[in-house]
């Protein structure tokens, strides 16, 4: 337990912590200018050399980098050290453009479990757990993730993937699965599956750990309340490790950062320019101990909020906020700049489930938008007035939020597609004709 709740890492002065990051960040920056030719050109055409990094402070001498370099480089031109010394990668679940392959050498693969290991004892997780990841395993990095970091605490590790909810809900009353780990979304439906078999009785689970895709402290509730348990919420990037590069602790007020691993920067997205602790902006992250796949001022494009305020848990590691949107998958509707996660605040707050769908389309010059909200088996609308009356009120409660009009339609228990992976909250199709003509 004590390699995984570290008080001598976990809970080191800041000073110190610095010290250690600007120490790993000189050595971490040699090796990628000895080592990589795509940094060395960067580096270069910046006029900086290895030997001007020495410190913290040094880093916004530095060139971001960005996801298209990652594609552009596929699949070896990032690689840190020979193919031979890796034993495993990892990819993304994009499905268009090339994929980002991030590799691991063993090494790698030992601090990424610890990291995973931190975020389980973060949420209660000890040698007497019964650890249940219904994250997808294979390529994507949320299964074999929180599996390692299982492993390093030595728990009970159900290594189930996604999908197959009988089996999932079978496995967890007969092994007594007491840590959940999976999309929001997919522990959304794991507590609507439970509820509607009655056997919540049967279910032992006092804690999840959920990431992987948006959600609020809305969501966050429900899922506490259908499931019976507190809900921790983890970062991370298949480009920078995986789950584990930040995880919430039993105050659930923001993610702690493996900051012996990461430096995090936030800064403005439009500029570049590196804002001061409290200010929101563009997540910025520098891994200083990977090898064989470093990043240095990866822009994740995550828009979210760093915090050094005292943490009661006792760890001193840097805190980021759940991310508040995305400087690149936000959308804009007749010129209102819209995040999914306002319009489930809307509806959480209304009483409704975070079953929804919403359909973004172009007719002529102008976009429209329309939400499918499934109302509450509980609950039905009386008769068709009753269902415009509910409509009216989530149409204006919307607009509040947004500044636009969103045209909504209550729809029946089940008539949302579920999703066993991340949910698909958005389609838009303004986007889907846009692929087309280029093609």
């Amino acid at each position: 337990m004590a390699n995984y709740f570290n008080p001598e890492i976990e809970t080191m002065p800041v000073e110190e912590i610095k010290k250690l990051q600007g120490e790993r960040l000189a050595e971490q920056v040699k090796h990628v200018y000895k080592n990589v030719e795509f940094y060395r050109n960067k580096m270069d055409e910046a006029g900086v050399k290895p030997e001007d990094i020495k410190t913290v402070e040094d880093l916004a001498k530095l060139p971001f980098i960005e996801k298209d370099d990652l594609r552009d480089q596929y699949p070896y031109g990032l690689l840190g050290v020979p193919l031979s010394e890796c034993v495993r990668i990892q990819s993304t679940s994009g499905t268009t453009g090339r994929r980002v392959v991030a590799f691991y050498t063993q090494e790698d693969i030992d601090l990424w479990d610890t990291c995973c290991a931190r975020a389980i004892v973060a949420a209660g997780g000890t040698n007497e757990d019964v650890v249940h990841v219904c994250y997808g395993y294979g390529l994507f990095t949320g299964g074999p993730g929180l599996n390692g970091g299982s492993h390093k605490v030595g728990s009970l590790t159900l290594p189930m993937s996604s999908g197959n909810t009988d089996r999932q809900l079978q496995f967890m009353t007969d092994l007594g699965s007491t840590i959940l780990c999976c999309t929001p979304s997919y522990a959304a439906y794991l507590g609507e599956a439970i509820k509607e078999k009655g056997i919540k009785d049967q279910i032992k689970l006092k804690a999840g750990i959920f990431g992987a895709e948006a959600w609020t402290e809305e969501m966050r509730h429900n899922i506490e309340e259908s499931l019976g348990i507190k809900a921790y919420d983890i970062y991370g990037l298949t480009e920078i490790s995986g789950p584990g590069v930040s995880f919430e602790c039993s105050e659930q007020k923001g993610m702690h950062v493996n900051e012996d691993h990461f430096i995090p920067e936030i800064i403005n997205p439009k500029t570049g320019e590196v804002l001061p602790e409290g200010e929101k902006g563009e997540l910025v992250f520098t891994c200083i101990t990977k090898k064989a796949f470093p990043l240095i001022r990866y822009r994740t494009r995550d828009i979210c909020v760093l915090s050094r305020k005292q943490c009661s848990c006792g760890r001193t590691h840097i805190r980021m906020s759940k991310p508040l949107g995305r400087s690149d998958d936000m959308m804009v509707v007749k010129g209102v700049n819209v995040f999914p996660s306002q319009i489930e605040t809307v509806l959480l707050n209304d009483g409704y489930e975070a079953n929804y769908q919403l359909v973004v389309d172009r007719i002529g010059n102008g976009d429209t938008i329309a939400c499918d909200v499934e109302w509450l088996p509980e609950n039905p609308p009386k008769d068709a007035n009753d269902k415009a009356s509910r409509e009216k009120k989530l149409v204006a409660d919307l607009k509040s939020m947004l500044g636009i009009v969103v045209e909504v339609h209550l729809v029946a228990p089940k008539s949302v597609p579920r999703s066993e992976g991340k949910a698909v909250r958005v389609i838009d199709k303004r986007n889907l004709y846009e692929e087309s003509n280029l093609k």
